[in-house]
């Protein structure tokens, strides 16, 4: 997740109104975060202590459909015959999936908070993707006088890996005109005794409540931690080197976001899949696929 904080600019709003929603905000947020077993959340750098009420934006792809990939195609599994090991084992082999092309990303459109819990497991297109014009993040800039919150990765993930950054910045390091705060959450992994809070699936129905009650009900509490990077070691940061983190710039048409994608993998200690949310299109249809027919199964 990445913030990007903008100059306030002069609006026709009283400063009793951004008291009193930052205040029901955090009130809100927190009694949730309490209900799902969330009791306490470690965050091991903040140095900022002003108000946090972000703009949330929500990619626009090219295209309304994604190229889906054959289930015969991406799960074939070939058997040549080995050597007799006295275990019964023999050669098998199975091909090793290639990640899809990536697709261009058009622009953005500010959302609402429980509009990005609605989406979240999701993937592009969304389901207002139609009306009206995407947004460049310039645009948002221009008219935000408040922190706006992007996530390259343009979906969910299980948490164990880093999803390939969409290209959506295509900016020069170290950015100039703004600053950016490179954050990231860390879950532990699931046991018999708690619920992973990650979503990476999403639910057809009225997503995400049986995630949440799933969580809800966890006996244990939920371990979660937020790592933020210093604003000294930032790409904003004027001290910043670009080839500290990038070995071959010249090969990066993003450099900012290739930066932000290497400094969260190292943040959250995550391997970097290569894998984009165009590849979770095809996982996510072939999971619906199985499910459809473990149903039809059930049915007869």
């Amino acid at each position: 997740m990445i913030a990007r904080v903008f100059p306030a600019q002069q609006v026709p709003i009283p400063p009793i109104y951004r008291i009193v929603t930052h205040f029901l905000t955090a009130l809100i947020s927190r009694a949730a975060l309490f209900i799902l077993g969330f009791y306490w959340i470690s965050v091991e750098q903040i140095k900022r202590k002003r108000g946090f009420n972000p703009i949330f934006v929500l990619p626009i792809s090219e295209g309304s459909t994604v190229p889906s990939t054959s289930v015969n195609e991406s799960g074939t599994v070939t058997y040549t015959p080995g050597r007799r090991t006295g275990t019964g084992s023999a050669n098998i082999q199975s091909p090793r999936k290639q990640p899809t092309a990536p697709i261009a990303i058009l622009g953005f459109r500010p959302v609402s908070l429980l509009t990005m819990i609605r989406m979240s497991g999701r993937i592009p297109p969304f389901d207002f993707q139609k009306d009206g014009k995407p947004m460049s993040l310039e645009d948002i800039q221009s008219k935000a006088d408040r922190p706006i919150v992007v996530f390259p990765e343009c979906t969910t993930s299980n948490g164990r890996g880093l999803l390939r950054f969409a290209r959506i910045f295509r900016q020069a390091v170290p950015v100039k005109d703004h600053l950016v705060f490179v954050m990231c959450v860390r879950y532990d992994p699931p046991t018999s005794l708690t619920y992973t809070p990650t979503h990476s699936i999403p639910s057809l129905r009225f997503n995400p409540l049986s995630k949440l009650f799933s969580t809800a009900m966890s006996i244990a509490p939920q371990p979660i931690s937020i790592r933020l990077l210093a604003p000294s070691e930032s790409p904003s940061s004027p001290l910043f080197i670009v080839s500290e983190i990038i070995k071959d710039p010249i090969t990066h048409d993003d450099h900012l976001g290739e930066v932000c994608a290497t400094l969260i993998s190292q943040l959250g200690k995550l391997k970097r899949t290569g894998m984009g949310w165009e590849d979770k299109a095809g996982f996510l249809e072939y999971y619906r696929q199985m499910e459809s027919r473990s149903g039809t199964k059930k049915t007869s």
